[in-house]
């Protein structure tokens, strides 16, 4: 028998640690060329040209559709905000209007009580 045990996942572990120095050696010197910038910056066109023609084409089957395209969804979110901004600001002035009206009920005389009854609850009669 032999003395040495072998390990599988150690050599599997090796074999990829061995394969990733590689590709990396490999990727490194392929980034470094002239042509490989090139090629990115092309595919970058690329894929900005297809992306703007897909939002293009989303925002006309969104029309057909009668439906709201994003800039419109958020077009409506901004308004939106807006008003429920305002509503706040007409909210905080009426309860500091409200406060200061109890304020000066509070200081003011009170009214005398009604001496005639309104003709629904039988106070004038023919």
């Amino acid at each position: 028998m032999t003395d040495k045990i072998i390990d599988p996942v150690a050599l599997w572990q090796k074999m990829v640690g061995e394969m990733e120095k590689g590709f990396n050696s490999f990727a490194t010197k392929a980034m470094e060329t002239p042509e490989f910038s090139q090629a990115m910056n092309r595919a970058g066109g690329v894929a900005a040209g297809a992306q703007k023609q897909f939002g293009d084409l989303m925002e006309k089957y969104l029309l057909s559709m009668n439906l709201p395209s994003r800039e419109q969804m958020t077009s409506i979110a901004e308004r939106l905000q807006s008003i429920e901004g305002q509503l706040g600001e007409i909210k905080s002035m009426l309860s500091q209007m409200s406060a200061n009206s109890s304020a000066q009920q509070v200081g003011a005389a009170p009214r005398p009580p009604r001496t005639k009854r309104p003709p629904s609850e039988g106070g004038e009669q023919k």
